[in-house]
């Protein structure tokens, strides 16, 4: 069965009104969304089912647990910077990142691995899986990562991403942003999300955002124009803060 927007604008606005309602009843804030999101069409088909099954100490790939993985020697100066990476300039509007990584109780969260992807400047991934029609850059691989400085924060040079079509339904459109990844001190310690751009007219047509129907938490995902992070004559400035858990903790796709 093909899906219209209107269908999906219909399922989203459906759900949507549901939560409000029970938000109203007294039931709590939703934080993160449900796993099975209908709008969101091929989360009924891969979301587990069943109750995670706990690993005890028979596994060995369980100490990856224990053992720190990252340091500053897996980082070089340029890793944060997805301008320079290449030969040439990349295309599109040149814009810098920074924010910082806070806990429930807003200290920051030193020494940890910040990673990023994310399309280019015409909505493409520098992906094999990714066909879409638009040109590829040779200049732009959209690959960075770095590590929180001792006030939790991070920083990162790169181009806005475009939006991008995607086979969720008829005519959708993903809005422009851009995924991190957060580690702890071990590769199972991972979380994931993503980093939205103001006033972005896509927004309301989106079942990954839309599935977050707290709309605080969702606001949380939207980051802030900063004049001052925006550099002199080379790129404008957003400030993006990740929460890792607590009431405004920022959203993540495992959802917990």
């Amino acid at each position: 069965m093909t899906h219209t927007q209107s269908d999906i604008d219909t399922a989203i606005d459906e759900l949507q009104n549901a939560y409000d309602e029970a938000l109203v009843a007294g039931a709590p804030a939703r934080h993160h969304p449900r796993r099975d999101y209908a709008p969101y069409r091929s989360s009924l088909l891969r979301h587990p089912k069943q109750p995670l099954v706990p690993v005890h100490g028979g596994d060995p790939e369980t100490v990856e647990l224990s053992g720190p993985v990252f340091g500053p020697t897996d980082i070089t100066e340029t890793d944060n910077d997805l301008t320079v990476q290449h030969q040439g300039e990349p295309l599109g509007e040149r814009i810098t990142v920074s924010g910082r990584l806070l806990d429930r109780a807003g200290h920051p969260v030193r020494g940890q691995l910040i990673e990023l992807w994310q399309a280019n400047a015409s909505g493409r991934y520098a992906h094999l899986r990714d066909q879409h029609p638009a040109p590829l850059d040779p200049n732009f691989t959209g690959v960075g990562r770095t590590l929180t400085d001792g006030e939790g924060r991070y920083t990162f040079t790169t181009i806005k991403p475009g939006a991008y079509p995607w086979r969720n339904h008829t005519n959708a459109w993903r809005p422009a942003h851009i995924h991190f990844s957060v580690f702890g001190t071990a590769f199972t310690q991972r979380l994931v999300t993503q980093m939205y751009f103001p006033n972005d007219p896509l927004f309301p047509y989106d079942p990954i955002l839309r599935s977050v129907t707290d709309r605080a938490a969702r606001e949380r995902l939207v980051a802030a124009y900063r004049h001052d992070l925006s550099r002199p004559e080379f790129s404008l400035g957003y400030e993006w803060d990740i929460v890792l858990d607590g009431p405004s903790a920022t959203w993540i796709e495992e959802g917990h």
